[in-house]
């Protein structure tokens, strides 16, 4: 797809990942709407977007709530009459053991994470078959290919998100749609700063250590889905660590987690590998 002129929703748009796809889109002199439970936060990433040549909207809305998505799409079809782009992003982390983190974590993971983003597809796809074209990209995670331990929660609603994608891939390309499963690995987002688990502040702390040294940050990520939309991709893997390691997996897959085991998470696998990415 082209992007100058295109229209474009983005949940999660008023910060890290979120923001950089807007800004991003801004710079391709796209027309994006806006959309977070933070207002203000949203308001800035919409004056970015309009500083870069491309034009925004805001419009609140928490993803757990199937009335406020559906109002964000009524939303979009008063302002733009169609949606080329939809980016289903909004996002939250919990970690920990299975059977340590509450049950309300786990929910709160799984309504945000997953949910948000079937809300997302169940109110766009109609709409994009109809007018024959679109594309959707969901923000998904190379823990939802890996599944590493102590993060069930997050593991569990990626792959969920990944299984969808697929899904709705082999359902609505013969009508124009197009789908892309984004699957980054670490990079520096506010999604630790508000993470939830019982993992500890200490793995935590090593979490957001990989984050900032990370040489793919989240503009890069942005970019790389872009590119993988305008190419029809269905998966995005934007950090040679993922691409390497979900190689490995579908090659060994006992062994590859025999490795987790002993390396212990998704932190592991980088120390492990020691690759740049």
């Amino acid at each position: 797809m082209a992007f100058e002129g295109s229209t474009a929703v983005v949940t999660g748009g008023a910060g890290g990942l979120g923001r950089a796809f807007c800004e991003e889109l801004g710079r391709r002199r796209a027309r994006v709407l806006v959309a977070d439970i933070d207002r203000e936060g949203a308001e800035e990433t919409a004056r970015r977007v309009r500083t870069l040549g491309g034009e925004a909207w805001v419009e609140r809305c928490d993803v757990r709530a199937p009335a406020e998505v559906e109002a964000l799409a009524r939303r979009a079809d008063e302002l733009f009459g169609r949606t080329d782009l939809l980016v289903n992003n909004a996002g939250v982390a919990v970690g920990g053991p299975v059977g340590e983190v509450t049950l309300e974590d786990w929910r709160w993971q799984i309504d945000i994470n997953l949910w948000g983003v079937i809300y997302g597809c169940h109110f766009w796809v109609p709409r994009m078959k109809e007018q024959k074209r679109g594309h959707i990209l969901n923000v998904a995670s190379a823990a939802g290919l890996l599944c590493p331990p102590q993060l069930g929660p997050y593991n569990i609603a990626k792959a969920g998100v990944v299984a969808l994608s697929e899904t709705l891939h082999a359902e609505v390309g013969k009508e124009g749609i197009r789908v892309t499963a984004l699957c980054p690995t670490f990079f520096l987002t506010g999604i630790a700063d508000a993470a939830r688990g019982a993992n500890g502040d200490a793995a935590l702390a090593a979490a957001k250590r990989i984050m900032e040294r990370s040489k793919v940050q989240a503009p890069d990520v942005a970019r790389a889905a872009l590119a993988s939309v305008a190419r029809g991709e269905l998966y995005c893997l934007p950090m040679r660590v993922g691409r390497m390691s979900w190689r490995l997996k579908r090659a060994l897959p006992g062994g590859f987690y025999k490795l987790l085991s002993r390396f212990g998470d998704e932190r592991g696998i980088h120390r492990l590998l020691r690759s740049p990415q």
